[in-house]
């Protein structure tokens, strides 16, 4: 059996010669008839054997050469507008571009070449043009190894059902491997399907806008493709990640996913008092909370919410002459008196009085709890205070900074600043597609930190569409992860997919989510809870070996061939051996070392819970005019 199942077509094609030969004897069979020197009763079983032995040994030939010359791989493509819709025709699928399921009989074949040098068993590509293949063979100049692919002759559109993807996927490569046009490729068919589109960019790479804009164009309305860039706010929208929320804790704990984690948590959950305070306080002043005004309050003071919050209380509890009653007028007139000292330069008279009212004379049952904060914020150590929230104020100074704060803090009554004010519950009623650069390259800390709102609010939506039942679908892109992943984004990946949210993550090396994350185990949980895999060309180690992981094992036969001979003493006393022994041990699917060679575009992919793929992408160009073309 296991004979049966063994191959090895990277030598000569020595079943040509027996069909040259079995040709020969047929033709000379037909010679022989012709000047009658053969009965023709024993010509014809003669002849038909022949021939059936040369189509039998040329087919065989035939295939060994058609293995050889796909060696040559496939050239990069370009696809323009007409060739995007005959191959993402099927919206209830996705692309994958062109390639073929990854079996056994293929990573056979990949060990076996890697036992000799290619080149020597190459075929020209004329070959395949002249038996119905299209030859398009790599060029030498383009990076990687064209056999890789070449390991099979017929490639076909790739695409798996929609529901597959429902359980995320992560695309992980080098630089200039392709994790751009891959993006291009799936974010195209997420605006085609008329999914609600969300693509977080770091470095804000002008081949993918450009795709995704163009997509928006020619599926939907121009008008719904929305972007954001903190270099050129004047040229994008205003978005407030702050307006939509259930609770108002909800706010609070949006800001803290963008805070520094700190060992022992007491900074962070410092902070998130700190913005809960200020938020509880506008929320009962029934104002809109927003950066600019928690940085204000949390920079500044807790006194001017304090002080609204108070009056409000007073008049509502003692009616319009609060201040005429005997105890609220002694402390008003006469503050002094009192003895306390004055926690900031900031704190009036009025408000000292007030405060004090408030401790004195306002039985427990008419109290608030969100009074009894401000009092309590109000009452802390001034200095101890700002020590304690060190870490963050830095983070929201960074996103309130200029021209910075007015788009992330949108004003609705600025009649002269006349961009569209957006917010996560908008872009989606109205179907929108947005682009969010963050600008890594130069600001970092302020990319991270607004990457990280946006999917601290994107993970309050979840949970609100999930509460609400809302079902509209989100495809979520976030190229280069390790740049803005926080707690949010791993619910997101943990729990996003019932609540609609669908979710595509790009990285190049496991060693950058680490760093983020702070271990590497910490990083592999992250990525368990991606579903799919596609890994284009990478170089790291840990890398390669998390992706060989996932692509499991299979057989691998191998072939053992044993001589020996000698001679006695005594004349004609001679022994030979010749024995060929066929093993077969479980190796990786894909070897390691594969995978730092792969050609830009390529890849291999796990989809569907196992299902092995090898596959490359295709460039889109929406100003070619061809359907297709090879890139030059």
């Amino acid at each position: 059996m296991l004979a049966r199942r063994y191959e090895m077509p990277w030598r000569r094609a020595y079943e040509s010669y027996a069909a040259l030969v079995w040709t020969l004897a047929f033709v000379l069979i037909l010679i022989q008839t012709a000047s009658g020197r053969l009965p023709g009763l024993l010509a014809a079983p003669m002849g038909l054997g022949c021939l059936c032995a040369a189509w039998l040994r040329g087919t065989q030939a035939l295939r060994i050469l058609v293995v050889r010359a796909s060696l040559t791989g496939r050239a990069m493509q370009v696809i323009g507008p007409r060739e995007v819709e005959r191959v993402t025709g099927d919206l209830k699928s996705v692309y994958l571009g062109q390639g073929f399921e990854w079996q056994p009989v293929h990573s056979q074949r990949l060990y076996e070449l890697a036992k000799i040098d290619y080149r020597d068993h190459l075929v020209s590509p004329v070959l395949l043009t002249l038996l119905g293949y299209r030859a398009d063979p790599q060029p030498d100049a383009e990076i990687g190894l064209p056999y890789i692919h070449g390991v099979e002759p017929q490639e076909a559109a790739v695409s798996r059902p929609l529901q597959n993807f429902e359980g995320g996927t992560l695309l992980v490569g080098t630089t200039q491997s392709g994790k751009g046009v891959a993006l291009a490729t799936l974010i195209t068919q997420a605006v085609r399907r008329g999914d609600v589109v969300i693509v977080i960019d770091p470095k804000n790479s002008h081949r993918l806008r450009r795709v995704v804009q163009w997509a928006c164009e020619r599926y939907r309305d121009p008008d719904t493709f929305l972007e954001f860039h903190p270099a050129f706010p004047e040229k994008g929208v205003r978005l407030d990640f702050t307006f939509n929320w259930q609770k108002p804790t909800e706010v609070s704990s949006r800001i803290q996913a963008i805070m520094p984690p700190d060992t022992a948590g007491a900074f962070s959950a410092f902070g998130w008092d700190a913005v809960n305070v200020v938020v509880q306080g506008l929320v009962e002043l029934e104002e809109r909370p927003n950066l600019l005004r928690l940085t204000r309050y949390i920079e500044g003071g807790i006194e001017p919410i304090l002080l609204a919050t108070l009056r409000r209380h007073y008049a509502t509890q003692l009616g319009p002459g609060w201040r005429e009653t005997p105890d609220m007028r002694r402390l008003l007139q006469e503050p002094q008196r009192t003895g306390q000292r004055r926690p900031s330069e900031a704190t009036t008279a009025e408000l000292m009085a007030l405060v004090s009212y408030y401790e004195l004379h306002v039985p427990e049952a008419q109290r608030t709890k969100t009074i009894d904060a401000q009092v309590r914020t109000f009452r802390h150590d001034r200095e101890h205070y700002q020590k304690i929230t060190a870490n963050l104020l830095p983070v929201l100074s960074m996103l309130t900074s200029g021209d910075l704060g007015r788009t992330l803090s949108p004003d609705p009554f600025d009649a002269a600043d006349t961009r569209p004010i957006m917010n996560l519950e908008k872009i989606e009623q109205a179907g929108h597609v947005l682009y969010l650069c963050v600008d890594a390259l130069p600001d970092p800390s302020v990319a991270s930190a607004i990457g990280a709102l946006a999917l601290a609010d994107l993970a309050a939506r979840a949970g609100m569409r999930y509460n609400l039942g809302a079902h509209r679908r989100i495809a979520l892109f976030v190229d280069e992860v390790s740049n803005v992943i926080n707690l949010p984004l791993i619910e997101i990946l943990n729990k996003g997919a019932e609540g609609g949210i669908h979710t595509t993550c790009a990285m190049q090396t496991l060693a950058d989510l680490a760093r983020r994350l702070g271990s590497q185990d910490a990083a592999r949980m992250v990525l368990g809870n991606l579903n799919n895999l596609i890994a284009l060309r990478t170089k790291d180690g840990p890398t390669q070996e998390f992706v060989v992981e996932t692509f499991g094992r299979t057989a691998i036969h191998s072939v053992r061939v044993g001589m020996s001979h000698g001679a006695d003493v005594h004349l004609g006393d001679f022994s030979s051996t010749y024995s060929t022994q066929l093993a077969e041990s479980f190796e990786e699917a894909v070897p390691a070392d594969i995978l730092g060679k792969l050609p830009n575009l390529h890849y291999f992919a796990s989809i569907s819970g196992g299902r092995r793929i090898k596959g490359r992408f295709q460039i889109i160009d929406p100003d070619l005019e061809g359907s297709h073309a090879p890139k030059p």
